[in-house]
């Protein structure tokens, strides 16, 4: 039985799961996103010049490869149609290389204005949304409300449109000031997106897949956010409203268990974190701010700067266990080349105990125990074999991969695609 892999992030997203999707497509001939919505920010960058992806799967930028929006994504046609226009204008033929799934919901104006206010109403509670409108449709989806990419194709999609926008506009008339939450001008551009879209197939995707799989065809599934915002399992209630771990993909395309091959986990040498919740490692420090400015860390979906720390081996030998992680990937490894000892957490210490479990509440009142070792103090960025890094980076690889169980099978030295190491 042929299976499909998966490219997942074990942090609390911003991993570069679009580079390295990029870097891994060439050995696949369809890439699926099967959750998330446009607060999914993926960058490549080919030939020093920086894309950023939200809905559209990574493998749009190789020729020959398939690109698939699974069931389990919710989708803004403003934001994807845009998307697909600034890709367009590169010269890549989108038309031939995207597919839609029937089943994929719809993001609706009203759902943005729904964010925005509930956002608002918490105050210094805030959960630290992008304010997309994708807790609303994934909330509509479960309340069986939602509306979805097949519906566009039936006669009464406009009075079904209609239906759900009243009764998102009866919700906002209970928040304060609602009226400053007008959608009109961006439904007119919704309209126009939807049916610019219409060139594009709405199809049974979890039929395509299957049968793809069943006819030998080597199969990419793409997740968005980090593992440790899913809704499940992550730092609830700062996380976002899908699955991002590998069980994600059976809901979010239609396959069986059975049919999950490798799971390449991928993680940065160091931690971030966008928006509110538990950071455990997080550093308000000289060296936060280095980490910073060094690896450039800010959303590429909002532009906001992203927290930062050390790397949490609890968080991620969690996250590896949660999803089967097979193969692991370290991004970013190049940014500490600086730095005179880098540290890790191996365990915390909580109301005067230690423990090396992930909590369910992520850590809130967690202490970080750290473990210590030297800086390699070396530029990296031009390294191509691994047998060439510095001593000091393969002692804390070999580290990471005793303490996970898992083989690091690519480290990244820099941004470009071809700044890669492979193993």
């Amino acid at each position: 039985m042929n299976k499909i892999d998966v490219v997942l992030g074990l942090q609390w997203g911003d991993e570069g799961k679009g580079k390295i999707v990029d870097c891994l497509t060439p050995g696949y001939k369809a890439v699926a996103r099967f959750q998330g919505g446009p607060n999914a920010g993926h960058s490549i960058s080919i030939g020093g010049r920086s894309h950023v992806l939200h809905t559209v799967p990574s493998g749009i930028f190789r020729e020959g490869v398939l690109n698939i929006i699974g069931n389990g994504v919710v989708v803004d046609p403003v934001i994807l149609q845009d998307e697909i226009s600034k890709i367009e204008a590169l010269g890549i033929d989108v038309t031939g290389r995207l597919i839609i799934s029937k089943r994929a919901h719809l993001i609706l104006p009203t759902h943005r204005a729904l964010d925005a206010a509930s956002e608002a109403a918490k105050g210094k509670a805030k959960i630290g949304s992008t304010l997309k409108g994708i807790g609303p449709a994934y909330m509509d989806k479960t309340g069986r409300n939602g509306l979805r990419f097949g519906d566009i194709l039936l006669p009464e999609f406009e009075q079904k449109y209609l239906t759900l926008k009243k009764k998102h506009q009866q919700m906002l008339s209970h928040y304060k000031d609602f009226s400053m939450f007008n959608t009109d001008d961006y439904e007119q551009k919704w309209f126009e997106a939807v049916n610019a879209l219409r060139r594009f197939p709405f199809v049974d995707t979890e039929f395509l897949v299957n049968r793809e799989l069943d006819a030998g065809t080597p199969i990419l599934a793409e997740g968005a956010q980090g593992s440790l915002l899913d809704v499940e399992f992550g730092s609830y209630p700062f996380v976002t409203s899908s699955n991002t771990l590998a069980a994600g993909v059976c809901s979010g395309l239609g396959v069986a268990p059975s049919r999950i091959g490798r799971v390449y986990g991928i993680f940065k040498a160091y931690c971030t974190r966008v928006g509110s919740g538990p950071f455990p490692t997080e550093l308000f420090d000289e060296t936060g701010e280095s980490l910073r400015s060094i690896g450039k860390e800010f959303g590429a979906t909002t532009g906001r700067p992203r927290r930062c720390g050390w790397l949490d081996m609890v968080a991620l030998k969690y996250a590896v266990m949660m999803s089967g992680v097979t193969d692991l990937i370290m991004m970013k490894s190049d940014v500490m080349d600086g730095f005179d000892t880098i540290k890790v957490a191996t365990s915390y210490m909580i109301n005067g105990k230690e423990t090396a479990e992930y909590p369910y509440d992520g850590g809130t009142n967690a202490q970080p125990v750290y473990t210590e070792f030297k800086g390699w103090k070396k530029d990296i960025s031009g390294v191509r074999s691994f047998e060439d890094l510095p001593a000091e980076l393969k002692d804390y690889i070999a580290f990471i991969e005793k303490e996970t169980g898992c083989p690091v099978r690519i480290v990244s030295v820099g941004p470009d695609r071809e700044a890669i190491i492979s193993r």
